[in-house]
């Protein structure tokens, strides 16, 4: 059976496809300079390969710190204080800006109500505020609350992440094996080349 016709590599296929199609609207070296906010600092941006680096610490730097970041009260400057933290932290900017997306228009009531929730709870358990004005022991609600539920999600996701790394491991490891027993050569097709992202 030729390489190309076996249904493991045709799933490779389609797993690289689905991968590109979720990547597509996030930030990327090559699209940056059209993404909002972040097009103004694109050229700084690309002179820093670890911004676009998908290897172990930084995407758990961006994992982290995005996860945070998701849950505080900043919507709508999220993805501008996400450039600035992904170059702090020197994670990855396509996995800070993709947990931006968990707070949005539709999820931003819950998200906000549950974190002060948390956070009133958390305050109130430690006794901390009682002299506060109403304004400011809600801000400090929502930020207390937006840190603690954004460790909890980033230990979730970082989970997750995990196990997805060592499905794709496993998956590579026989992809791997089926091209070797069968002699084909990575790369050997134009339509088989798998760039980059692929991996």
């Amino acid at each position: 059976m030729p390489v190309r016709s076996h249904p493991l590599h045709r799933r490779w296929l389609a797993r690289r496809r689905r991968l590109r199609r979720w990547l597509r609207p996030l930030p990327r070296r090559a699209n940056v300079a059209r993404y909002p906010v972040i097009k103004w600092f694109a050229d700084a941006a690309r002179r820093r390969p670890y911004l676009w680096s998908f290897k172990r610490p930084q995407v758990l730097a961006s994992l982290y710190a995005g996860s945070v970041l998701a849950l505080m009260p900043v919507y709508g400057l999220q993805v501008a204080i996400g450039l600035a933290l992904a170059i702090l932290v020197r994670g990855n900017l396509t996995v800070m800006v993709a947990l931006q997306m968990v707070t949005n228009p539709l999820t931003l009531g819950p998200i906000y109500y549950g974190t002060h929730s948390l956070g009133t709870w958390l305050l109130g358990l430690a006794g901390y505020g009682d002299g506060a004005t109403r304004l400011g022991a809600s801000a400090n609600a929502l930020v207390v609350g937006g840190i603690v539920a954004g460790l909890a999600l980033a230990l979730l996701v970082d989970g997750l992440w995990r196990l997805l790394a060592w499905e794709a491991r496993h998956f590579r490891a026989q992809l791997d094996a089926l091209h070797a027993g069968l002699g084909y050569r990575h790369g050997a097709h134009r339509d088989d080349d798998a760039g980059p992202g692929s991996r």
